[in-house]
């Protein structure tokens, strides 16, 4: 550089410099503002940002605002229920709702129930729908889209259309008041949600490469064989999604088990709210404390959902995936 050019800018004032970067950086402002704000691309902007926080806000608050009430509700006590300005926050822990919840269920034997016939439904679906979705989604047989067919019109079919025929059917094997009626017909790829389950695995396994069949091919395999040895060990995501789906469904449903389990005297969980909901109605239409129907009724919903909470705290990370690799978002 040339020696009088550098004097040259030696001598401009610091104040001309500053206000020339200033009038720059205003002169850039609106542009780096929009641009923060929008974004390069529509979902790397703050504006987006902000406005999908406050959606998920949202939709969180409508799922844990129950969840909340219904804590908040159980632990009050005789005063804080008498108290009309006490409405989210107690003024202490009281435990007794949740004894007398525990009592009035039936807990322990319900328990046993509920995780026995839920468990058991939920690993014989995950066997046997795993074999049709592998027979529908990489195997040819006759009458296949007939077969596909009839499965999705399983479906959507209503379970109250064919109940009566099932109690009658099941009366006459001797089934009724026991959980074989639930537990059998999961073996089958029936049972609750069982059409749907087959479905996923159906998508799961027709995104599978047909090199992985190929080779098994070659080394002799035959068609069991490939499912057991080399699809199935490799469905894990689909497996885990199926399994959870059936088991919280199976846990949770109150239909079937009234139906097929009316007179036996341990039932699950969700047949033993049904009833407590039923007596404590008719005892506050009686005349009896309303005040305490209602956080009675909340302590004994928080013990049934307890242990599905404590399950997807566990596996949440594995639901997760597994959803979005067996194609259910899609």
């Amino acid at each position: 550089m040339d020696k009088s050019t550098t004097l040259a800018k030696s001598n401009i004032p610091q104040s001309a410099v500053k206000k020339r970067s200033l009038r720059a950086l205003l002169a850039g402002s609106p542009a780096r503002l929009k641009l923060r704000l929008m974004g390069v691309e529509a979902d790397k902007g703050l504006l987006f940002r902000v406005f999908l926080y406050l959606l998920l806000i949202d939709v969180a608050f409508i799922y844990l605002k129950p969840v909340l009430y219904m804590v908040t509700t159980m632990v009050k006590d005789a005063r804080d229920l008498l108290d009309p300005a006490v409405i989210w926050v107690p003024s202490g822990f009281y435990g007794g709702h949740l004894a007398e919840a525990y009592k009035a269920l039936n807990y322990a034997a319900s328990f046993t129930v509920s995780l026995s016939v839920a468990g058991l439904v939920s690993l014989f679906q995950v066997v046997s729908c795993a074999i049709a979705g592998y027979a529908f989604a990489r195997l040819d047989f006759p009458f296949k889209k007939l077969a596909f067919g009839a499965l999705i019109f399983t479906f959507v079919m209503p379970p109250q259309v064919t109940i009566l025929p099932s109690i009658l059917l099941f009366k006459e094997l001797d089934w009724i008041n026991t959980f074989l009626p639930m537990v059998v017909p999961a073996l089958f790829g029936h049972g609750l949600k069982g059409a749907l389950f087959v479905i996923i695995f159906r998508q799961f396994f027709s995104t599978l490469p047909k090199e992985l069949e190929e080779a098994g091919r070659i080394d002799g395999a035959g068609a069991f064989r490939m499912f057991y040895r080399v699809m199935l060990p490799i469905s894990r995501p689909a497996v885990l999604v199926v399994f959870l789906f059936s088991f919280v469904w199976t846990w949770n449903d109150s239909y079937f088990p009234s139906m097929y389990m009316f007179g036996a005297e341990n039932v699950p969980l969700s047949v033993g709210l049904a009833k407590l909901n039923a007596m404590l109605s008719a005892e506050s239409e009686a005349g009896g404390l309303r005040f305490f129907v209602e956080p009675l009724k909340m302590a004994a919903s928080f013990l049934i959902i307890l242990p599905l909470l404590v399950l997807y705290a566990f596996t949440q990370r594995w639901f997760v995936e597994g959803v979005e690799r067996t194609g259910i978002v899609e």
